[in-house]
């Protein structure tokens, strides 16, 4: 499958891509208190929150536009000022820790996400991004309980990304099972989600499952959401089903929209099980 940089927030009419759970980076949760481990206070509201801190969350929503439009470097650059001015600012490191990521630098983004995790060591966000990085080293148990820690938070908020991306490395670490059961709960969660159902679909296609994969698919292809992946599976998915009428409909779709496709090439080639 094709990979990507982390993207935008949101979905995209035709910008998602299967197996990069990172597209859903979490960023959520800039209002952050900075308790220290163990401490039993009061939320900091806007009205108590000290002057550095309010200086550092304005310069923090600047460089993460610096980082959504892809200006890396100037992200980091800021970032840096933020830490500078609020060394105890839990989200300011995991932003860090996303910037590393993309910069391919690996043992940064890892001191990043521990050093947010030991201001807020319950924060959903960051334990995602953590688990993320994780799954991108194949540190296939420890993303696993970095994803279920956050799960494990009642108040996080962004359930059904972190489920997607536990399910898609389990998926990757050939736990099948596992990961059906964690992009099922995801779709629960969210059913608008490409990623999720895509994934899903192409798990039980593989497993054998082929009218269960047909429901996942066939709502896929049914939407705005669908891409040339999307379409190909469910063509494969109509063919191993015997329905030639529906395999055919897909076929003119995507050589209508995507011509220049690898996924309508191997349809003219008929690679179908390849």
């Amino acid at each position: 499958m094709r990979s990507s940089g982390l993207a935008r927030r949101g979905h995209g009419a035709a910008a998602w891509v299967p197996l990069v759970a990172a597209a859903w980076v979490a960023l959520a949760g800039c209002a952050g208190t900075g308790m220290q481990p163990g401490a039993r206070k009061d939320m900091v509201t806007e009205s108590d929150e000290p002057e550095a801190r309010k200086r550092a969350r304005i310069r923090m929503e600047l460089a993460l536009g610096y980082f959504e439009q892809g200006q890396t470097s100037v992200a980091l650059d800021e970032i840096k000022q933020v830490i500078a001015s609020d060394p105890n600012f839990p989200q300011a490191y995991n932003l860090r820790g996303l910037i590393y990521m993309r910069l391919n630098d690996m043992g940064q983004a890892e001191d990043s996400f521990r050093r947010a995790l030991s201001v807020d060591p319950r924060s959903g966000d960051t334990l995602h991004n953590y688990g993320w990085l994780q799954c991108q080293q194949r540190r296939y148990d420890e993303s696993v309980r970095s994803f279920e820690q956050a799960l494990a938070n009642p108040t996080y908020g962004a359930r059904a990304k972190t489920l997607m991306a536990q399910g898609l490395c389990q998926a990757r670490a050939g736990r099948a099972v596992d990961a059906e059961r964690s992009l099922a709960r995801s779709y629960e969660l969210d059913a608008a989600n490409p990623v999720t159902g895509y994934n899903l679909a192409r798990l039980l296609y593989q497993r054998g499952e082929l009218k269960r994969s047909q429901f996942y698919i066939r709502r896929l292809n049914n939407s705005e959401l669908s891409n040339s992946e999307s379409l190909w599976l469910g063509i494969r998915v109509e063919r191993r089903l015997g329905d030639r009428v529906a395999m055919t409909q897909l076929a003119e779709q995507l050589r209508r929209r995507h011509p220049q496709s690898r996924e309508l090439t191997a349809y003219n080639r008929g690679a179908f099980d390849e």
